[in-house]
């Protein structure tokens, strides 16, 4: 399982954890299912988010601008903040979706809690 990550300039590690622990139960999972975390490249200096990852044992994606605007058409929750200051509709979702593939498919839509958003994924099954 993928979940994409966005987050407001700072959030702390124990933010991010706790915003994807939150999207995990809603989904019905646990961290413990999580194999990637995705984010978009714009936010490679956010050291919360790399924190997090490393707590958890799972490797960061930095999601390029234009792959993230590419996985734009297949979110379903949109932001008008966002869409200013990004480009995307959703950077959770679109990260997410991105790392995930052109088959991957939405679990869990954004959730926001506290400075950060999550949105779950199942990645495209391998051929």
């Amino acid at each position: 399982m993928i979940i994409g990550i966005g987050c407001r300039r700072g959030a702390s590690a124990a933010a991010i954890t706790a915003a994807i622990e939150t999207a995990c139960a809603r989904a019905g999972l646990t961290k413990e299912h999580l194999d990637v975390i995705a984010t978009a490249a714009s936010k490679e200096d956010e050291y919360g988010i790399a924190s997090a990852a490393a707590a958890l044992g799972v490797p960061l994606v930095f999601v390029p601008e234009i792959d993230l605007r590419a996985a734009s058409d297949r979110v379903v929750t949109r932001s008008q903040r966002v869409m200013e200051l990004m480009g995307v509709p959703s950077v959770a979702e679109a990260a997410a979706l991105a790392v995930g593939g052109p088959a991957a498919r939405l679990l869990a839509a954004r959730i926001t809690v506290g400075p950060v958003t999550c949105a779950l994924v199942e990645a495209e099954p391998a051929p």
